[in-house]
């Protein structure tokens, strides 16, 4: 698959825009990455490895600079039932390997740790809010959401992904399956018609701990190369039933609340 992506990049003969304006770029990408307690801390060292080995990767360097401005800017930060305030990593021009891989070390500096409860509503305003008030002016502004679980706290998470695609944003998903879903018809369809959305949003699963890493290169990959893949969980038609986007919020409810 990866291969093929970078067919298709060299086939399009996009070549950088020489004298582009300093804080323009081809992409603005903000990592809100799950650290929720449903996680174990085995698992989530082996995301955070997956996250740093895919910033570091050939591919992913080939996908930044195949773009019109050659350059994207990436921000991160760890979020459960709230944005975890010490896991930001501030906006970091991607240009060239060193700069990728100097993005990857900070991240691969941070102490992990797991919180508690599930916001996705929370993670995707904090990412819409980054990237309005950051320094750099993307063609396309992407939130890549990474979560185990169906939002449970905070606000509903259809309004917060509703207002970032108005404002252009583009919400992706990479749905962590390694344990049975509480979502009803599995935690990707959840996501693909409560979480992800915008012009060629994708939604990819991970079932395995091991396919973990590979799955977070190709997520990267497409992000940055604009490439819209054939979606692995397709949107279901507008007139037949969807998925309840308040599942996670009842099934707290019914748990904690009785």
């Amino acid at each position: 698959m990866l291969t093929t992506l970078a067919v298709l990049m060299g086939l399009t003969g996009v070549v950088p825009t020489t004298g582009a304006g300093e804080n323009e770029v081809d992409v603005t990408l903000v990592l809100a990455v799950d650290t929720s307690r449903s996680m174990d801390f085995e698992e989530i060292g082996i995301q955070r490895d997956g996250y740093v080995e895919a910033l570091k990767h050939k591919e992913f360097i080939d996908a930044v600079k195949g773009g019109l401005t050659g350059r994207i800017a990436i921000s991160y930060f760890e979020w459960a039932g709230y944005v975890v305030q010490d896991s930001m990593i501030d906006w970091q021009l991607i240009e060239t390997e060193q700069d990728a891989i100097a993005f990857a070390d900070k991240l691969d500096a941070r102490p992990i740790a797991t919180q508690r409860r599930t916001s996705i509503s929370t993670a995707i305003d904090q990412g819409a809010s980054i990237i309005t008030t950051g320094p750099f002016r993307g063609r396309r502004e992407v939130i890549d959401v990474s979560g185990d679980g169906p939002n449970n706290s905070g606000d509903p998470v259809m309004p917060a992904r509703d207002k970032a695609v108005a404002s252009g944003m583009i919400i992706n998903g990479l749905a962590i399956m390694l344990r049975p879903s509480d979502a009803p018809g599995g935690l990707d369809k959840y996501y693909a018609d409560c979480v992800i959305g915008g012009p060629g949003s994708f939604v990819l699963p991970v079932h395995k701990i091991e396919d973990f890493a590979i799955a977070v290169r190709r997520k990267l990959v497409l992000e940055v190369s604009g490439i819209s893949p054939s979606p692995t969980v397709e949107k279901i038609a507008a007139d037949a039933p969807t998925t309840d986007c308040l599942i996670g919020e009842k099934q707290w409810r019914d748990i904690f609340d009785r």
